[in-house]
C-alpha cells in the first residue's frame, strides 16, 4: 500500500507540473490510474466511486502541499475548480549554509527530538543533506550539554499547527482560580516556553482582547476551525513581550515574602534581597508582575505572601478556589 501511494503521489505531482494549464478533477481523474480503480471496479462505481475518489484526491492534494509542492487553485471561467503546480512557484534557489548555520540546523533539530516534531525535523535534515549540504553532528558545546524542550501537553501540536495555519481553536481552560473550566475561542498567534512552561499567545474573540494561556491549563481535545482567520498577527518580538509579561517575567513592582527554609529555590534566584527570620523561615524581595499570584501558589504552604495587599488577596483566593476543587 506505501508503494502504491507512492506512485499514486508522484503521478499526481507530475500531472500538475507538467500541465500547461490547470486540471480540472475530472481530467486528473481519467489521466492516473490509481483514481480510475478508485473509482470504478475497486469502489462499486456509481456514488460511492465518486465519493472514494474524492476523498483520495482531497488528502493526495494535502499531502503534497504538506511535502511542499505549491498547488494553485483556479476557478475557470464555467466556475469550474482547476489545479496547477507552476514550476517558477516550485523551483528552489540553491541551498548554501556556513558551519555556524548548519551547526544551528543541526541543534535546532535536536531541541524537539522530545515532542512529535521528531519525525519533521529529522526528515527537514535528511532533505538537507540530500542536496549536498554538510551538517555538523556533534556543534561545539553540545556534546557536554544538549539543548532539550520538553513538550508534554497534548494541546501543543493542535495548537502549533493551528498557529501555523492561522486557524481559530476552541478549547476548555481552568484558570488557576476557578473551580470549574471555561471555553475559549481565540485566534492563536505562537507558542512559547518560559520557566519550563508553554504559553499560548493569541487573541481572545469572546472577549475582545489578546490573552496567554498555559498550556497545562487547558482541559480536553483542542477542537480548529475550518476557516483561516485574517486579522494580522503581531511580530514574534511583540508576542514574545506579552508572554513576558503574561506569565509574569515584567516586573511593575517589589514584592515581600516569606519562604520556608529550604525550599522555593527558583524564588530565591530572583530574590533581590534575602533576610533570615529564624523558625525556619526567610524573607524574601522579588520582583512583581503580572502573573506571580499563580507562580507563587504553585509552592503551596511554603510560601507566603507579606506584601502587597492586593497579591496577598489574589494568593489567597486561588488558594481557596485550588482547596474547592
Amino acid at each position: 500500500m506505501a508503494i502504491a501511494k507512492a506512485e499514486r503521489l508522484m503521478s499526481l505531482a507530475l500531472c500538475l507540473l507538467g500541465a500547461r494549464r490547470p486540471l480540472t478533477k475530472a481530467e486528473l481523474r481519467g489521466s492516473i490510474e490509481a483514481y480510475i480503480l478508485a473509482g470504478g471496479e475497486a469502489a462499486g462505481g456509481g456514488a460511492a466511486g465518486d465519493d472514494a475518489f474524492n476523498r483520495m484526491f482531497e488528502r493526495d492534494k494535502d499531502d503534497l502541499r504538506e511535502l511542499g509542492l505549491i498547488i494553485d487553485t483556479v476557478e475557470g471561467l464555467d466556475g469550474e475548480i482547476g489545479y496547477l503546480a507552476r514550476r517558477d512557484s516550485n523551483r528552489l534557489p540553491p541551498i548554501t549554509l556556513d558551519v555556524e548555520e548548519a551547526a544551528a540546523l543541526g541543534l535546532a533539530a535536536k531541541v524537539w527530538q522530545q515532542a512529535r516534531l521528531a519525525g519533521a525535523a529529522s526528515g527537514a535534515l535528511q532533505k538537507l543533506r540530500a542536496a549536498g549540504m554538510p551538517l555538523a553532528e556533534d556543534p561545539v558545546g553540545a556534546g557536554a550539554l544538549e539543548t532539550r524542550i520538553p513538550v508534554h501537553e497534548a494541546a501543543f501540536e493542535p495548537l502549533m499547527l493551528a498557529a501555523r495555519d492561522r486557524r481559530v481553536v476552541v478549547f476548555d481552560y481552568r484558570k488557576a482560580n476557578a473551580a470549574r473550566p471555561e471555553q475559549r475561542q481565540v485566534e492563536p498567534w505562537a507558542l512559547e516556553c518560559w520557566r519550563g512552561h508553554w504559553y499560548l499567545a493569541g487573541y481572545d474573540r469572546d472577549r475582545g482582547a489578546e490573552r496567554v494561556f498555559r498550556l497545562s491549563r487547558i482541559t480536553g481535545r483542542v477542537r480548529s476551525r475550518a476557516l483561516a482567520f485574517t486579522a494580522p498577527v503581531p511580530d514574534h518580538v511583540t508576542v514574545r513581550s506579552t508572554v513576558e509579561a503574561w506569565a509574569g517575567e515584567t516586573a511593575t513592582g517589589t514584592a515581600r515574602i516569606k519562604v520556608r527554609a529550604g525550599h522555593g529555590y527558583p524564588l530565591r534566584e530572583r530574590a533581590t534581597a534575602t533576610r533570615e527570620l529564624g523558625d525556619g523561615w526567610d524573607e524574601l524581595e522579588i520582583p512583581y508582575g503580572h502573573g506571580l499570584d499563580a507562580w507563587l501558589v504553585e509552592f503551596g504552604p511554603d510560601v507566603i505572601v507579606l506584601e502587597p495587599a492586593e497579591l496577598r488577596s489574589d494568593v489567597i483566593d486561588r488558594l481557596r478556589a485550588v482547596a474547592k476543587g
